[in-house]
């Protein structure tokens, strides 16, 4: 299977049920951004000997199903591919789960978290960047009608579940959390735990 295409010079990819173009919902393929960066926290978590490794395995699939949903426009697909490309709820509720659980083991949130808290935990925080991007352009295509809600719904718990796990993370390591104080020069940020 090639790898590149002539069309990938111009910029252009294919959608299911759809001609070659450049559009909102290539824009939205921030999963895969999610999906990268992920990989590469996933690696950083490993040397550490994080339980959670697992679940961001299962995560890298679900994005993988998101990919599929979105490069499947609802309004000019053929009823096959919207069958095999919708998103269901299943993901989404194992997220808020995972949530509850870290959640629940760390210190109560009463300031703003700056990234930080060691290499596992900034990595999350960095994926967690990607894809609060990804949310905001997929957002769009949930308005037109053009992809299912559950994965603007499943990047936003997404997020969440990173910001959380960043933060486990930092505390199963003993690394400190700087968290947000207003720009003053005299003052060097204060650290937590």
């Amino acid at each position: 299977m090639a790898i590149w295409g002539p069309g990938g010079r111009l910029g252009l990819r294919g959608c299911l049920g759809a001609r070659r173009l450049l559009c909102l919902r290539f824009q939205s393929r921030g999963p895969q951004g999610v999906e990268d960066g992920e990989r590469f926290a996933m690696e950083l978590i490993a040397e550490k000997g994080h339980p959670f490794a697992e679940e961001l395995q299962k995560i890298q699939c679900s994005l993988q199903d998101i990919g599929a949903a979105l490069a499947t426009p609802r309004s000019s697909a053929r009823e096959a591919h919207l069958k095999h490309t919708t998103f269901e709820v299943g993901p989404i509720l194992e997220l808020e789960q995972w949530i509850d659980r870290y959640s629940s083991q760390l210190p109560p949130l009463t300031a703003f978290i700056l990234p930080s808290g060691g290499k596992s935990s900034s990595a999350l925080h960095f994926c967690r960047a990607v894809c609060r991007r990804a949310e905001r352009r997929v957002v769009p295509l949930v308005q037109t009608g053009e992809t299912d809600v559950n994965v603007a719904k499943f990047l936003n718990r997404l997020s969440d579940y990173l910001f959380t796990l960043a933060r486990y993370a930092a505390m199963k390591e003993g690394n400190p959390e700087k968290i947000y104080k207003k720009n003053d020069p005299s003052v060097q940020p204060e650290v937590l735990g």
